[in-house]
């Protein structure tokens, strides 16, 4: 019998085809659920801990009411890894995705036996699927693309809770959709106009050798963000959070994205607009190297293979970082 990847459901592992959550769920009603994905470097865990903080700070500030401690979540964590090690290659990296919901609702409850609890979901899902297709960017280079849709600010939603309430990326990614190039990468403005954060990752721009990212105000605080902290610090590189204009984009020297599965991305240019020559810069090159180094795993090289050995059937399905289909 063919090996398929197991994913837990409170308490229980059912095959991957087999997860699934209520029609009836909060999550589904709602939007009602929060969320983190990880990934691993030589199949070790990157900064779950960090993870797992942040995604209880986000089960606390919409009061689900989960009994999972943090220390039961991570040994969970660990069980679903090592449930389906045996299925992933050697050169495989875990990718972890933990949603958490406040369960069915409860004028429902009669269909669960009046038995209400938050829904628990973590699956074990191969990095290669989820960046297929992004090694050509480290050469090539993302063309930011400022949509007409806004971040929600945090005064409507805090947007450093990480929730699955995302349609406001989905319709900044269709609107960018439009443009001619198939490296376009929705980049979204606050509502003062200033820039916030992409669909699912964080900015940043070099400017006379020093960092500058948003804020962290109207973004989610990411945990590769942070992490671009700790490199710039053993680096001896200056960084500073502040209110960044276009312009600011435009003229700078280089810019790049991070986020978990591609830890960092060159962006060359902005609505067209090439930054600096077009190219990335020696900062970018400075601090992938450094984060490289730390994990012991060529990043840059790891994403291109991947990218390789991944010819998605589905490369006109909508992603996480860009809408497509059919047309």
């Amino acid at each position: 019998m063919e090996k398929v990847r197991q994913v837990y459901i409170n308490g229980d592992f059912v095959p991957e085809s087999e997860a699934k959550v209520s029609i009836y769920d909060s999550a589904l009603m709602f939007g009602d659920m929060v969320f983190e994905m990880t990934r691993s470097f030589n199949q070790k865990q990157f900064k779950l801990r960090e993870h797992l903080e942040r995604l209880y700070s986000s089960i606390k500030f919409v009061q689900i009411p989960l009994k999972v401690t943090i220390d039961e979540m991570e040994e969970i964590c660990e069980k679903v890894i090592a449930k389906n090690a045996s299925i992933f290659d050697e050169n495989d990296e875990h990718r972890l995705v933990i949603n958490v919901s406040r369960g069915p609702l409860s004028i429902y409850s009669h269909v669960f036996n009046n038995k209400l609890e938050p829904t628990l979901i973590v699956a074990d899902f191969p990095l290669k699927w989820t960046v297929a297709g992004m090694g050509e960017l480290f050469d090539r280079g993302i063309n930011a693309v400022i949509p007409s849709q806004r971040q929600i600010p945090s005064y409507l939603l805090d947007p450093k809770i990480k929730n699955r309430s995302r349609i406001h990326y989905m319709m900044a990614n269709i609107e960018v959709s439009s443009w001619k190039g198939d490296n376009n990468w929705a980049l979204l403005l606050d509502t003062d106009g200033f820039i916030s954060e992409g669909t699912g990752d964080n900015f940043f721009i070099v400017k006379e050798n020093k960092l500058y990212t948003p804020e962290p105000r109207n973004i989610l605080r990411g945990i590769s963000r942070e992490y671009i902290f700790e490199l710039a610090d053993e680096l001896g590189i200056t960084y500073i959070e502040k209110n960044i204009e276009v312009y600011d984009v435009i003229t700078a020297d280089e810019a790049f994205m991070t986020g978990t599965p591609f830890c960092m991305l060159p962006v060359t240019g902005i609505n067209g607009i090439k930054i600096n020559d077009g190219h990335r810069g020696k900062t970018f090159d400075k601090l992938l190297s450094k984060w490289s180094e730390n994990v012991n795993v060529n990043i840059e090289e790891q994403i291109k293979r991947f990218s390789d050995e991944v010819k998605s059937s589905n490369k006109n399905a909508p992603s996480p970082y860009q809408f497509s289909q059919e047309k």
